[in-house]
């Protein structure tokens, strides 16, 4: 008996499978006009913050299409092109590869580029006229072998450091112009004029890509190194200054300037590399020719090392490292003296580095924090001996004013730097005093100290200390405004 199933006429049909989404539909997913208007916006905002973050840059953007305009007159102009003719591609090629953003890494690219274009093309030519000497057979053994040889020894040559460091982009184009040098002129008859073309537009556009970054709203390495040093002082010092109130619960303001001193932790790279493209620069502003810039990365070590030591101060501002009342107001004024003097000391170098001062009112806020070390101590063992049972949970507090000590000794070798770089780079020393020809006392330079003026024997000896830039004729006399100097 044969069993056949049928379905029923009026049985309902099964559903369909699901569709799966086509091509159109993703797109039309992913191109809505709502995500469109998005990503337009997102990049209109994205390209104003690059500008406003510094507008050199938009600066930059056309002084490059400036320079790639002039060099192409060798193609649109005729008498050029007869000159040159091909051959000045080689000057768009130049100004695309060398122009840089900074001047010193424009003078860089371009002096390593001509010269190495220059003794790359000269012994291009050497080894086709040497090959000749062989005969047409031996001819090409002895080229691929000097090319083989030279290739090798330049390659060889970018691992020694100093020559990595500021001449490996001369030593790859030497590799690139003596190659193509070389085997041109193996097939090519007027091998002479061909180098001399090559070198000709390579000069031309080297030489425009230089003087329009030096003389066009230049942007010097030198000088974005000094402010860099500079502002990393001023981000350590404004964590320090405000240290004490923060860990003492002192005030409630902003707090932003907690984390400012992190991005001094990753600046090593950054310094490293102006200070390289610094080397190159010409003198400019106040920055003379071979400006000690090397004297910078010193500085920047030591300005990191401090930076360590507030990462790990920075530690102890959590709630949980709370010690007793008692203790903690028994160590309280020194340690926020020493806090505030260091930042103080900070700032003050900061300071004479951005006017190119000796670095002399540092030293006063360096001795301050001496003594409130001596305070410190006093009042530590003072404080261990009422405490000796509470010993533990003052641990965080000892280990913080520690840390504040390592601090103020890597202060003082960064004064000591600092002090160095104003003797190599001859920075200006504050003057004294100075008398007019009525015999009128009057102050010069901010910062400049006035010496005690002995009136007589009744007439105390004072010494104090103006911040003015301008010349302000004053009259003396310390027995009328004796309160007014105390107050000051």
């Amino acid at each position: 008996m044969e069993n056949t199933s049928s379905l029923s006429p009026n049985s309902p049909s099964p559903p369909p499978p699901p569709s799966s989404p086509t091509l159109y539909t993703n797109l039309k997913t992913i191109a809505s006009p709502s995500k469109i208007k998005h990503a337009i916006v997102d990049l209109a905002i994205n390209i104003k913050k690059v500008g406003v973050d510094d507008p050199r840059r938009i600066a930059h953007s056309f002084k490059v299409a400036l320079a790639i305009t002039l060099v192409s007159m060798v193609y649109y102009l005729q008498p050029f092109y007869n000159g040159i003719g091909d051959a000045g591609m080689w000057a768009i090629l130049t100004v695309v590869v060398v122009f840089e953003y900074t001047v010193g890494a424009t003078l860089s690219k371009g002096m390593n580029r001509g010269f190495a274009t220059l003794l790359a093309g000269a012994l291009g030519v050497g080894a086709e006229a040497f090959g000749s000497l062989f005969g047409p057979t031996v001819k090409p053994v002895v080229i691929g072998f000097l090319v083989f040889f030279l290739v090798a020894a330049a390659t060889f040559s970018r691992f020694i450091p100093r020559i990595k460091k500021k001449y490996d982009y001369g030593v790859l184009i030497f590799i690139l112009t003596f190659s193509l040098v070389s085997v041109s002129g193996y097939r090519v008859d007027t091998i002479i004029k061909l180098a001399h073309q090559r070198l000709s537009t390579i000069i031309f556009g080297g030489l425009t890509c230089i003087v329009i970054s030096m003389f066009v709203f230049p942007v010097w390495a030198g000088e974005d190194l000094h402010k860099l040093i500079v502002t990393n002082l001023e981000k350590l010092a404004s964590f320090l200054e405000g240290f004490g109130d923060e860990y003492y619960r002192v005030s409630n303001g902003d707090k932003s300037f907690l984390g400012a001193y992190k991005s001094v932790l990753n600046s090593k790279a950054t310094e490293e590399s102006l200070a390289n493209l610094a080397w190159w620069e010409i003198g400019h502003g106040k920055f003379r020719f071979c400006h000690p810039w090397k004297q910078y990365l010193k500085i920047g070590v030591y300005t990191r090392q401090c930076a360590y030591h507030i990462e790990a101060l920075s530690g102890y501002l959590d709630e949980q490292y709370q010690v007793p009342s008692e203790f903690q107001i028994a160590v309280q004024e020194p340690c926020m003296k020493m806090s505030s003097e260091v930042g103080k000391a900070l700032k003050e170098l900061g300071n004479s580095m951005k006017r190119m001062v000796y670095p002399s009112p540092s030293y006063v806020h360096i001795e301050n924090c001496k003594k409130a070390i001596d305070d410190l101590n006093i009042k530590l063992k003072m404080s261990m001996v009422v405490e000796r049972d509470d010993i533990l949970e003052s641990i965080p507090v000892i280990a913080a004013t520690s840390i504040l000590v390592d601090i103020i000794k890597c202060v003082e070798k960064i004064s000591e730097a600092i002090e160095e770089l104003s003797k190599q780079a001859h920075f200006k020393k504050l003057k004294d005093i100075t008398s007019d020809e009525n015999g009128k006392p009057h102050f010069r330079h901010r910062g400049a100290a006035i010496k005690p003026v002995d009136g007589g024997n009744d007439r105390e000896l004072s010494t104090i200390t103006v911040n003015s830039d301008d010349e302000i004729p004053q009259e003396m006399d310390l027995d009328k405004n004796k309160r007014e100097i105390n107050r000051l």
